[in-house]
């Protein structure tokens, strides 16, 4: 092996260890994904995001085949008190040592252009992408008849 092959090797290997170690401080807990019924165009997904590491890191993009697009939303309140939501291109910190809850009526996942309907029980692929943590990929279980918000509430 010639030396430049070694050294290629090598780095390959610490970028894979430096990219495993980011994955694992992330974390996510008590994920769903709703719309509201059969003929929904859209849908979204819900969850908490933990972050152990020592760095605040930030969640920039999320992708998934179950819709033709698919973005991060908040929602904002307008000057006459309705609530809109918006495409949040900057993405949500997920603050080192705590967590980042994306929850109804707050920051979210959003499927815009549904591919098929999100059928109870049946669950939606999607890959959550960190500024450091990088991918993160997950299934949410949808579940059309949540009520509470579990660990989503504030």
């Amino acid at each position: 092996m010639s030396l430049t092959s070694k050294l290629l090797a090598t780095l390959a290997a610490a970028a894979f260890a430096t990219t495993a170690m980011a994955q694992e401080t992330i974390t996510l807990e008590d994920a769903y994904a709703r719309s509201a019924g059969k003929t929904a165009k859209a849908g979204a997904a819900f969850m908490v995001i933990q972050n152990t590491g020592e760095a605040d890191d930030r969640l920039v993009r999320a992708e998934s085949e179950a819709a033709a697009r698919v973005e991060l939303h908040t929602h904002l309140i307008d000057a006459n008190g309705v609530a809109q939501m918006t495409h949040v291109e900057e993405g949500f910190v997920i603050p080192a040592g705590g967590a980042h809850a994306l929850k109804r009526g707050g920051d979210h996942v959003m499927f815009m252009g549904l591919v098929a309907p999100f059928e109870h029980g049946a669950t939606v692929p999607v890959t959550l992408v960190f500024e450091k943590a990088g991918e993160v990929e997950i299934d949410v279980p949808v579940d059309l008849e949540r009520k509470d918000m579990g660990a989503h509430s504030n």
